[in-house]
């Protein structure tokens, strides 16, 4: 297995030469040279695996031999060993057509620690194994950077700086990150928005000397370990659905800002995987629902909203899926790509739209739509979901069709976000590990929005 960029200017690389990549050096991002597939025998042997197993399955495509796959399967069986839940994944039955994949059960309560307690622990293993000094630099719109910081923390070899938007992260996601006090992590507090901190990692990846000799390394979704990582878990609710004997018309929901985590089930349909519909949904920060509506990628006006995670407007991932729409067309993704930094907007028509219409069907909740989901499926269902989850299920209910089952992907413990709920008048008990952040002091420094504040800010760091 190689992997390429999405700009073609890279030469094809192995997977731990990828995952220490991160951003291609041509600014693009890697993907696999060829999809693996997986025959419908496969999926049938791959329906009895526990997550670990299937994990191992499907990551072993994709790393080959690069890692003996006794290596590869002790870092899988120690990443899912800090799942409180023993099927990492479980999938929860609301009714006959609704169900609810939990991806939060992980140590910051968050879907991102399904991909980054793997990313984390490689990482390790390859600080090993090379004799190593990993210098990990990361974004977040919330999640992020609590599950980055939890699979590093600690340890040797190992140095962590996360980036996130300043007083625009939910309480309990701003205290997991910054009431870390191991020496190897530092957070920087940007007084901006995510895109803001997006961009300034973007271009400080870009800038190919500063980021080797600094050996920095991508903890973000651009790290295609991550959409790798995220891949198995459709499997897995898929197998589970058979399990209770569904087996036609199946679609995943998904709350997505930057894109990553449904292109891991778009990667995972082009796998093999028979997912009947993929949708997207977005908060009134729209720009993935306006382009799969009407082919035009442009930002629109930031608005903060009760689904923080998501109040992105420019997607990191968005290009992978470009290189796809185009049949792994590196020259026009690249033009297009240099087309939106010229004009701020990328256009698709005729039969790319129709494609893309195909891939996906998507739609943008309002604000008070997701407060709305989370008191109905509460009151009907007393199921209680956060406001990224409620997005997915506000769409999925406005865009099933009647007799499709569909599975919500549930991508935060609602006591994350406990601001949003408490505006209904629903009260929760939070989880003692969150409830004993409150009492913890902080470690955070505040910076303004430039590189060069966050340039010099890492120069100290990971000088010292």
């Amino acid at each position: 297995m190689r992997y390429i960029s999405t700009r073609g200017q890279v030469p094809s690389i192995g997977f731990i030469d990828a995952i220490l990549m991160g951003l291609a050096d041509d600014g693009g991002l890697l993907v696999p040279e060829q999809i693996p597939q997986v025959s419908d025998a496969t999926l049938k042997q791959w329906q009895r695996l526990t997550y670990s197993e299937l994990a191992l399955e499907v990551l072993t495509l994709y790393v080959e031999n690069e890692i003996p796959r006794q290596d590869l399967k002790k870092l899988i069986d120690d990443s899912y060993a800090t799942f409180r839940h023993k099927e990492v994944t479980p999938v929860r039955r609301l009714d006959d057509s609704r169900y609810v994949m939990e991806l939060f059960h992980g140590p910051t309560f968050a879907f991102k620690d399904v991909a980054l307690q793997f990313l984390g622990n490689l990482y390790s293993y390859v600080s090993r194994e090379t004799n190593s000094v990993i210098h990990i630099l990361g974004a977040t719109s919330g999640d992020t950077g609590a599950s980055a910081i939890e699979g590093v923390r600690g340890k040797e070899g190992i140095r962590i700086c996360i980036l996130h938007p300043h007083q625009k992260v939910s309480r309990v996601q701003e205290l997991q990150m910054t009431t870390v006090a191991d020496a190897n992590v530092l957070n920087l507090a940007v007084q901006g928005t995510f895109d803001d901190c997006q961009r300034i990692i973007k271009e400080l990846f870009a800038d190919v000397d500063f980021k080797r000799r600094y050996h920095l390394r991508a903890i973000n979704s651009i790290n295609i370990a991550r959409i790798l990582a995220q891949t198995v878990y459709y499997f897995y609710a898929y197998f589970r659905m058979l399990d209770q004997g569904h087996d036609a018309q199946i679609n995943f929901s998904v709350p997505t800002g930057n894109f990553g985590d449904i292109f891991a089930g778009y990667l995972a349909k082009r796998m093999g995987l028979p997912i009947h519909r993929l949708i997207l949904a977005t908060n009134e920060n729209n720009i993935l629902a306006r382009f799969v509506s009407e082919g035009v990628y442009q930002p629109g006006e930031f608005r903060k909203t009760y689904s923080p995670s998501m109040d992105i407007q420019i997607a990191s991932n968005f290009e992978r899926y470009l290189f796809y729409l185009y049949g792994q067309d590196a020259e026009k993704a690249s033009a297009l790509m240099a087309q939106f930094k010229a004009e701020g907007r990328i256009v698709v028509a005729g039969d790319a739209l129709k494609q893309v219409q195909t891939d996906f069907l998507a739609d943008s909740v309002r604000n008070e739509d997701c407060l709305d989901t989370i008191s109905e499926y509460y009151e009907k269902y007393d199921y209680l979901m956060d406001p990224h989850t409620a997005c997915g299920a506000s769409a999925s209910d406005k865009l099933a069709a009647n007799g499709e089952k569909t599975v919500v992907l549930s991508t935060a413990h609602p006591a994350k976000f406990d601001e949003a709920i408490r505006l209904r008048n629903i009260h929760q008990s939070y989880p003692e590990p969150i409830e004993a952040l409150f009492e913890k002091p902080q470690f955070q420094t505040v910076v303004d929005v430039s590189n060069e504040a966050v340039r010099e800010q890492l120069k100290g760091f990971f000088n010292s």
